[in-house]
């Protein structure tokens, strides 16, 4: 066995008000994604929505189905979507090859029995950030580069919040049944992400933080838009963040994250923002 799988269970808005520092990490945060030389997964209740990531060292590791989804292969009722975010790695998919360079992205639809995980340098392994929701309609496998998905320019220097947003597992870009992820890149000098901050009822979604500098850090703010929390991140940690919840963030210095989600819809623009000035 090389994969480690553990679950979370939905809490709501009220049940989150009574959370110290401590029962908001473990509702909440995903500590450690990457694990040399595993699968390592979370399962969540909201919209059963699974996060986590597969770290190839030496030896390839392949994916293996999880006790919870009661199916005889992890993709048997789902679809997957996958970034790399480490070095070059190849994603064998039931005889496929699919190489991804940094920062590329891969789909994978539901059917898909055999995945397998591997790196071309054990000193510079890939890190494969997986994300998967349960699907109801197999979509053909597609690997996404950063030159075909959709870019977005936001933001300003004089807000700190100047970002790249690259739109990769999105409709437009490709056909999923749920699932939409991306990446949004901070510039130098710019560290506030997501700003203004907003809900979405009808999807909920997970931020990767990665590309954070050594001693530096990213504050996560979550929690309805009149009672905010916040958690302190490191580098390459994650975070979930339910419907109800906005999901914010700063950092100590500018970096990226990936954010995916699923729900209800897969138009991107449905959410329900929230002034600056109305957060509490």
């Amino acid at each position: 066995m090389n994969n480690e799988n553990n679950t979370r269970y939905a809490v709501s808005a009220a049940e989150t008000k009574q959370m110290d520092t401590a029962a908001l990490r473990e509702n909440f945060l995903i500590e450690e994604v990457f694990v040399p030389g595993r699968v390592s997964l979370t399962y969540t209740m909201y919209d059963r929505y699974i996060a986590g990531g597969a770290m190839p060292v030496g030896e390839p590791v392949a994916l293996e189905t999880m006790d919870s989804l009661k199916a005889s292969y992890f993709l048997e009722r789902r679809e997957m979507g996958i970034i790399n975010i480490g070095g070059t790695g190849t994603v064998q998919a039931d005889g496929a090859y699919h190489t991804l360079q940094n920062k590329e992205a891969l789909y994978l639809g539901r059917g898909t029995k055999e995945v397998v995980f591997v790196s071309e340098d054990a000193q510079n392994p890939a890190k494969f950030y997986i994300n998967s929701a349960p699907a109801h309609h197999a979509y053909p496998a597609k690997k996404v580069t950063r030159e075909q998905a959709e870019v977005v320019q936001l933001g300003s220097p004089e807000t700190s919040n100047q970002r790249t947003i690259t739109k990769l597992l999105v409709a437009g870009v490709i056909e999923t049944c749920q699932l939409q992820m991306g990446m949004t890149e901070l510039q130098s000098g710019s560290v506030w992400n997501t700003m203004p901050a907003h809900t979405h009822d009808r999807r909920m979604e997970v931020y990767l933080y990665f590309d954070v500098a050594a001693e530096q850090s990213v504050c996560h703010f979550m929690g309805p838009p009149s009672e905010t929390r916040h958690i302190w991140m490191q580098n390459e940690q994650a975070v979930i963040s339910p419907p109800w919840s906005i999901h914010s963030g700063a950092g100590t210095t500018n970096y990226t994250f990936i954010w995916g989600m699923a729900g209800e819809n897969l138009d991107y623009s449905d959410m329900d923002g929230c002034k600056v000035t109305d957060l509490r």
